[in-house]
């Protein structure tokens, strides 16, 4: 099992500590570094800043968001960054929410599985050079009746092959997923619920006649070390409600649906009634102890392997740890605290 860092979102005031962490992992033998975005840091921008200052870390998206580009201009895009770094770009997708979708891109939030499906068909195209023709729902290339030829890609990527992951969450998403995508982008995954995410993405790869070998199953896990497993679980409390309670709307949220699937149907109801109300200290408390735990890493270096002792064994390739706490020590002390807990376990 290989491990990656996420960076998470720019410019919150720990950019020169996000470089630094970056570096630690790529002197560490980590695998990749992923950056998100939402409605602030652009992920583009920042890996191709991340990629200048590393030597041998992969860089990816996690993610880039659908309805910010078009399919085209993300192949151009993946192209430039896999040219740039030297053939260490990953290209992560996900459809974003529709809160996002709709109030910051404009862009109608419908049909998500048939949008990826055709974003992905066409960045395929694009990426493999050839003439981009494609007729679909959502995208029309190029648009007939007017002076639009089609057109190839002009940059050659470093690869022939740059891997392509997809977050998903939802079971139909999940299957798809494991159909058109190269890897997964998970959070929220707990081993003892793993059935949850890799039966879909199996049943997905068997469409293809496939199986899950080669594909990456990459879920981002947050990381807390420490002798007191309550106090880090607590210090998770807040990101845990923001995603359960506040990412969407009442009646459409991803990770809500996801608690509920895991057994938390209760909690999942008080922790997003709460944070809808604006009671985010409650919302928070809602939180189980036992759901954080399950979906983190906390605590001392040998309760920490034994957990991803737990992930290895439920198919995880690439185990990507969010490290907590808001100073430079705090998150280096993270880094090498997974690869000492990776070598403990006998996964390095």
């Amino acid at each position: 099992m290989r491990l990656g860092i996420n960076l998470g979102y720019w410019g919150l005031g720990m950019d020169a500590d996000n470089i630094a962490v970056a570096q630690e992992a790529d002197r560490l033998g980590y695998s990749v570094c992923w950056a998100a975005e939402a409605y602030g840091s652009d992920a583009a921008t920042v890996l191709s800043f991340v990629a200048a200052r590393t030597e041998r870390i992969d860089v990816g998206s996690a993610i880039f968001q659908i309805p910010a580009r078009t399919p085209t201009m993300t192949a151009m895009t993946a192209a430039t960054l896999d040219t740039l770094s030297g053939g260490r770009f990953r290209l992560g997708l996900g459809v974003s929410g529709p809160q996002v979708s709709e109030g910051w891109y404009g862009v109608k939030f419908d049909k998500p599985l048939a949008r990826t499906r055709e974003y992905v068909e066409i960045i395929r195209k694009a990426m493999a050079r050839e003439r981009v023709v494609h007729e679909g729902a959502n995208w029309t290339l190029p648009l007939p009746g007017g002076p639009g030829k089609p057109i190839k890609l002009t940059v050659h990527p470093v690869r022939e092959h740059i891997p392509l992951y997809i977050a998903a969450i939802g079971p139909k998403n999940l299957e798809q997923t494991g159909e058109i995508a190269d890897g997964w982008l998970g959070i929220f995954f707990a081993p003892e619920h793993a059935a949850l995410s890799i039966d879909p993405l199996k049943a997905g790869r068997a469409k293809t006649g496939q199986t899950l070998d080669g594909f990456d199953l990459c879920p981002t896990v947050a990381i807390s070390v420490g002798e007191d497993v309550k106090a880090a679980a607590d210090g998770q409390r807040s990101y845990a409600a923001l995603y359960i309670g506040g990412m969407g709307s009442k009646e459409k949220n991803f990770y809500n649906q996801l608690a509920r699937r895991m057994g938390y149907e209760q909690a999942a109801d008080e922790i997003q009634e709460k944070y809808l109300a604006k009671d985010y200290a409650g919302a928070a408390a809602a939180v189980p102890h036992d759901l954080i735990d399950a979906t983190a890493l906390l605590g001392t270096t040998e309760r920490i392997a034994d957990r991803m002792q737990a992930y290895a064994d439920a198919g995880v390739t690439t185990l990507t740890l969010a490290p907590a706490g808001f100073t430079l020590e705090e998150r280096i002390t993270a880094l090498r605290t997974g690869v000492e807990a990776l070598e403990r376990a006998g996964l390095a």
